[in-house]
């Protein structure tokens, strides 16, 4: 059923003239006003700009591209990527041809801040939506985020999910680009223990995040088939089985965090020969702390990352990390948002992770 604005306007409690003056902004509006007018808007999920006659099949010029932080390169790299489809090179004349405004949104990983802006994204009748990275694992949110799409994609928006897997109720969207964490996550942990290595810290992400579980349970699969999922205990020979939950440390996808988790890991596990971090960033952390206690990398403890960041290769030693094909991966989401591109079979298609492997890991000292 369509909303108009004498709708909003009961809802509110106000008249049309003030719930036009409050959107428009052309006018003072007492502020308890303002946010009772605001919050029918969210209830309603009022469109703005004319009658939903009109705007029932149309859509703006507006892309929106949504990341948890566009200071991190992994974010970046895939937003730049799909603009680089979205925006279209033009011909030069300055006259807009068949281009749409690619619009970041920064959502500083805030599950609320997420919704927001597809409200805001609705509202502006947007072309299409991409959204980058690991989903918040929470049901309420999930079931928000799949009603919110589904009105997204019936007012003619275009959905692709970049490095992110569908949600459970998934049929809004275009297609589903995942990246294969759990299988990367497994062949780094295999990669050190293949050298020798048994007693391996994890300094993982934000444990609500779909991107850490898979990460994390590709790593402990590898430990499980090694028989390492357990340290041995006592004198008895008794294993501990929450030894892995000891030596993994959560915390924020920076390099602040890498640092702190690799002390704490240090303190916790002194005997630890490797530390896996949740990406190239925190690796950077883990390798100043490993440093700060006056240990050598590789010598006296392995440090490796995730994502494959364009700096890893010139950290010393250079990163061993997984790479995940970040750029390739926005431009296709962004060929997909655009429909340059026809979807994957599904709509869903999981993209490799290769492992590199560089001089930030060798064999523990006997």
């Amino acid at each position: 059923m369509t909303v108009t604005l004498a709708d909003v306007a009961a809802r509110a409690r106000v008249s049309p003239a003030t719930v036009s003056r409050v959107l428009n902004g052309n006018y003072p509006v007492a502020a308890s006003t303002r946010e009772r007018v605001l919050r029918a808007v969210d209830d309603l999920d009022y469109v703005l700009n004319g009658p939903a006659s009109s705007l029932a099949a149309a859509t703006s010029d507006l892309v929106g591209i949504l990341v948890n932080d566009i200071a991190d390169p992994f974010f970046g790299i895939m937003a730049g990527a799909a603009q680089t489809q979205i925006g279209g090179p033009g011909d030069g004349s300055g006259r807009a041809g068949g281009e749409k405004l690619a619009v970041i949104c920064n959502t500083g990983g805030s599950p609320e801040r997420e919704l927001t802006y597809l409200t805001l994204l609705q509202r502006q009748r947007a072309a299409a939506v991409v959204l980058t990275g690991g989903a918040v694992e929470n049901p309420a949110h999930q079931a928000a985020m799949s009603a919110k799409l589904t009105k997204l994609a019936d007012a003619g928006t275009r959905i692709v999910f970049c490095g992110r897997p569908p949600l459970p109720e998934g049929d809004a969207l275009v297609a589903a680009l995942t990246f294969d964490n759990r299988g990367g996550g497994r062949r780094l942990a295999e990669h050190l223990i293949s050298l020798g290595h048994r007693r391996i810290g994890y300094v993982a992400g934000p444990p609500e995040r779909t991107t850490t579980r898979h990460r994390l349970e590709g790593h402990r699969e590898a430990l499980r088939a090694a028989g390492l999922d357990a340290a041995p205990g006592g004198a008895d020979g008794s294993r501990g089985p929450d030894d892995q939950d000891r030596l993994t440390v959560h915390g924020p996808y920076d390099r602040r965090s890498g640092y702190e988790a690799t002390l704490e890991l240090l303190r916790r596990a002194p005997d630890v020969t490797a530390i896996v971090a949740a990406n190239d960033t925190v690796a950077l952390g883990a390798c100043a702390a490993v440093r700060d206690q006056g240990m050598r990398i590789p010598q006296d403890i392995s440090v490796a990352g995730f994502d494959d960041l364009p700096f890893s290769v010139d950290a010393v030693p250079a990163l061993t990390t997984v790479r995940l094909p970040l750029f390739e991966a926005g431009a296709r989401a962004g060929r997909l948002a655009m429909g340059k591109e026809n979807p994957p079979p599904g709509g869903i298609a999981t993209i490799a992770a290769e492992l590199m492997i560089r001089g930030s890991t060798a064999a523990p000292r006997g």
